[in-house]
Formats: C-alpha cells, structure tokens, sequence
C-alpha cells in the first residue's frame, strides 16, 4: 500500500463530516492520516471530535482579522505547516481567497447541497421545493475562484417526496454526505482518482462527467 496522504480538514461548525471521514480512517478505508482540523470558530463542535481522535486541532478566528485577504493570510500560514496533500472543506462556512486557492489548485474540496451546476449558493433546498423539483442532491467539487463553480467529482441524487420540508432535505443530503465523502477520498488517496492542470483520471480513464454516487 501507498504512504498515507496527509489531510487537513477545515471546519466552521458541528462537524459530522470530519466525524464520517475519521470513522472511515481508523476502518482501514481510506489510506490517509488528518494532520488536522482547523476551525475559523472557537466553539465549533467539529474540535471536540478531533480532540476525541487525538487530531491535531486549531482555530483560525476570521473574527480577529480586520480584511478576508488577512485572514486567508493566517489560515494559509496554518494550513502549510500540515504540508496536505488534500484540504477537505467539510462544513467550512467562509469563502477563501484567490490566493489560497491558487496556494493549493486541485487539491481543496468542497461539497456543495446541490446537483452541481444547479443551485449554485445559499437555500439550495428551499430553491429546490419552490421550483417544484422532484429530485435534489449533494456534489463534491474542486474548490476554484469562482462560487460552486470548480470541476464536480461526485454526485449523488435523492428524491424530493410530494411533502418534504427544508429539513427533510437538510436530513437526506447529510446522510448522503455522509457516505460520498469517504467514498471520494478513499479513491483519491488510492489514486484511483487523480487530478491534475491536464486532465481528471477515474481508474486510468479521462473523467468526461462527474462520477455519479450510488444512493442504493
């Protein structure tokens, strides 16, 4: 087997993300270590679940920072001493700066409650139930400049049923979460998935559409 890859794991709140992809670590299925997590809230229960798993954790408080431009500044900072090979946003409330992107292209991931490109930004679920949509779902993409708007990996679809709520959406979309997360990594860090400035390979062939999560 391969050196585990190095993540680090950026957070703003509870958490339950990091705590499926820890899970699916210490069972042996995905081939990575998380160097740490990083929260921009000091009261973000996603730290407890590190401390609980003997992670590395620290808060980066965009509260303390006059500028966004300083704060990417100071996240970077702590991110780099991680040397990640993967930045996995899981939760993570803010959007980063150029510079921080272009810090790490390819290598920060997103996952979005939405089938990307559709329902790009905030209420996606809300979105969804006015529009009348019969399906929603979650995408995982390459964090890039611009909104939602990076190459899409993996997508996963459920049903939106005749009265479902918000928070029926909310719940679907986070057991799906759940288990895509894990899924995605453990074939990015068997580099069954690999990604660079050319191409998107899947298993030695060109990825020409995102990858479609089996919700079976």
């Amino acid at each position: 087997m391969t050196e585990p890859k190095n993540l680090v794991v950026i957070i703003s709140g509870n958490g339950s993300n990091l705590q499926s992809i820890i899970d699916a670590i210490e069972s042996d299925r995905i081939n990575a270590r998380i160097r740490a997590v990083i929260s921009n809230n000091d009261d973000a229960y996603g730290l407890v679940r590190a401390q609980n798993h003997g992670i590395e954790n620290t808060v980066v408080n965009h509260r303390e920072f006059a500028t966004r431009d300083l704060f990417d500044e100071a996240l970077l900072k702590s991110v780099a001493a991680y040397q990640p090979d993967f930045i996995v946003l899981a939760g993570f409330m803010r959007i980063l700066g150029s510079a921080f992107i272009q810090a790490y292209p390819n290598k920060i991931l997103n996952i979005h409650p939405s089938i990307l490109p559709n329902y790009k930004g905030l209420k996606t679920h809300q979105r969804a139930i006015d529009n009348g949509e019969t399906e929603h779902g979650v995408s995982i993409h390459i964090v890039t400049a611009d909104l939602d708007d990076g190459p899409v990996l993996l997508r996963g679809r459920y049903p939106i049923e005749e009265n479902d709520t918000v928070e029926d959406l909310h719940g679907k979309g986070h057991r799906l979460e759940h288990r895509m997360f894990p899924q995605l990594l453990t074939w990015l860090c068997n580099d069954d998935l690999q990604i660079d400035e050319e191409a998107i390979m899947f298993k030695q062939q060109r990825l020409q559409h995102p990858l479609e999560f089996d919700n079976a």
